[in-house]
């Protein structure tokens, strides 16, 4: 399992105190109001931050933070594309049937009716227009796109490794 994980990005900077405005993942914002720091990644490099200060906005999915050092808008545009990755303890608490993004990532996609034939794996959970869609890797090599949802997968068993896709003929061309 996946032990940290992006939980919001850096956007621009707002006001002219250094605030900039960020943007949670998972549309929550509570969890992140209250950190003190933040660990910071940009090109690749992670790096902790103090949060000085940090408000709600209108918008629940975003809020506006300081950072020490960081006090005009100038200074702050340096932060914007920054990930912020924290360990699975501080990322938002999952209600019954959900599931952490990153979890998913590798599980073996099986057929419902013979979990022993592996129709290929997970490799990401992707926002689409009319939901998240699974993006799942054939044997072959090629890339499917499935709706993520419960007409088209059963069971999600993280501990095995395994979801169980419950109408297979989508992987078809």
């Amino acid at each position: 399992m996946t032990e940290s994980f992006i939980l919001a990005v850096v956007g621009s900077p707002f006001g002219l105190k250094g605030f900039v405005k960020v943007k949670s993942l998972s549309g929550e914002t509570a969890h992140l109001l209250s950190l003190k720091s933040y660990i910071l990644r940009q090109k690749g490099k992670e790096k902790p931050f103090t949060v000085e200060e940090t408000m709600p906005t209108d918008d629940v999915s975003v809020f506006l933070a300081k950072f020490a050092g960081f006090d005009s808008p100038e200074a702050a545009k340096i932060l914007a594309g920054s990930e912020i990755i924290a360990e699975r303890s501080l990322a938002a608490p999952l209600n019954n049937g959900e599931f952490y993004i990153e979890d998913l990532k590798g599980l073996q996609v099986v057929q419902a009716a013979d979990s022993s034939r592996v129709l290929g794996h997970i490799t990401d959970i992707i926002e689409g227009g009319g939901g998240e869609l699974a993006e799942v890797k054939l044997p072959s090599g090629e890339l499917r796109l499935v709706p993520f949802r419960n007409e088209f997968f059963g069971e999600i068993n993280i501990e095995k490794g395994l979801v169980f896709l419950l109408q297979p003929w989508i992987l078809e061309e």
